[in-house]
């Protein structure tokens, strides 16, 4: 396995900047997931550290050795691709044995080794078949095993699972981080869908034109967006992000939404104050604002204007002035839309950004 540095990376297609200034560091036997939008570079990344790319500047260093002037072939990494890439006229066991033949192994071992790994992926019983017979998600199982059986120093995988269906994208989640765990490879997997990478990685790199914009565990990148970027990107349903005012009365302190007013604790008007942001915007996630059938103190009176339910929770979309706020409920807690109802945004829950950097100012209320 392999530690895995990249150093002030820089990409230009022609005229247009790729990847710019990306540092990053994968250690040894992490699981690190490429996450952003399309076009966002993250393709682009992973192809460099392959060697599939020729980066315009910086460094990329395996187990501290710089490896950007050399040849994929010579750099121990293995490549998994979205759409497959099987030679159609070879056998699953010929596909998976074709990189250690090309290395001269004998029979022997290559039968020990395509073995060993068709009973990590379960996939002994297809290995007679041509991939034509094979679907989608056995298919992909099969270009893992060929990337796995020459025990790389990495694996590096470009959307892998992109093109199954919702089912088997799932199953295919739990096989991947079950090989990860028992193998103890370094892995960077690349992909836009945030469910994958919440659920695989060990820490999520959020990508957007180019720039990292915060590297952190799922939880962190969750519960800490480091900017606006983050806030909305991350989480299905994103967060609830809009301008927002602080104003005080007395002892008493409220964030003011399109004209409607919620409770804060009265620090929160030193901590902006320290900050020195005087535009800014509230975030909350839609389990932060929460809900009442009754008045209770801080809770206003707002109307459930549309309900979506998601089966285990309903979203309910709450009018708030012209705004809309994103509560997450139990279900059925909402009989139907135009229903009133009492919320509150919870100031353990609250975020705030500085709406010119768009920078989370770092406020942690209780």
């Amino acid at each position: 396995m392999a530690e895995i540095e990249l150093r002030h990376i820089q990409k230009y297609f022609g005229a247009v900047h790729v990847i710019r200034d990306v540092n990053l560091t994968v250690r040894d036997k992490e699981f690190v997931v490429l996450l952003g939008p399309s076009g966002c570079g993250k393709t682009t990344t992973l192809r460099a550290i392959a060697g599939l790319e020729e980066i315009s500047s910086g460094d990329i260093l395996i187990d501290g050795k710089p490896v950007q002037n050399l040849h994929a072939s010579d750099r121990d990494i293995a490549f998994v691709f979205q759409l497959y890439a099987l030679y159609p006229h070879l056998s699953v066991y010929e596909n998976i044995a074709f990189p250690l033949r090309a290395t001269g192994m004998s029979n022997a071992e290559v039968t020990r080794s395509v073995g060993d790994i068709a009973d990590a992926l379960a996939i002994n019983h297809l290995l007679r078949l041509k991939p034509s017979a094979l679907s989608g998600g056995d298919m992909q199982r099969v270009a893992i095993g060929r990337a796995l059986v020459r025990r790389p120093k990495a694996l590096l995988l470009d959307e892998p699972i992109g093109a199954l269906d919702a089912k088997l994208r799932e199953d295919m989640r739990v096989e991947l981080k079950r090989l990860h765990l028992e193998n103890g490879s370094t892995s960077i997997y690349v992909t836009h869908d945030q469910v994958e990478a919440m659920s695989l990685a060990d820490r999520i790199v959020v990508m957007h034109d180019g720039i990292l914009q915060q590297v952190g565990t799922p939880s962190e990148v969750y519960q800490n967006p480091a900017n606006l970027f983050v806030a909305q990107f991350i989480g299905s349903p994103v967060m609830n992000v809009t301008e927002a005012a602080v104003t005080q009365s007395g002892d008493d302190v409220a964030v003011d939404v399109d004209g409607e007013s919620f409770a804060m604790p009265r620090e929160l008007v030193g901590l902006l104050q320290q900050k020195g942001a005087d535009q800014i915007a509230l975030g909350v996630r839609p389990e932060g604002v929460l809900l009442s059938h009754d008045q209770q103190p801080g809770y206003r009176p707002v109307e459930a204007h549309l309900i979506q339910p998601y089966g285990p929770f309903d979203i309910i979309d709450l009018k708030v002035g012209n705004q809309v706020l994103r509560a997450r409920t139990q279900t059925g807690f909402v009989g139907k839309p135009g229903d009133r109802v009492w919320a509150r945004i919870d100031p353990a829950q609250a975020h705030f950004f500085d709406t010119r950097s768009g920078n989370s100012l770092g406020i942690e209320l209780k």
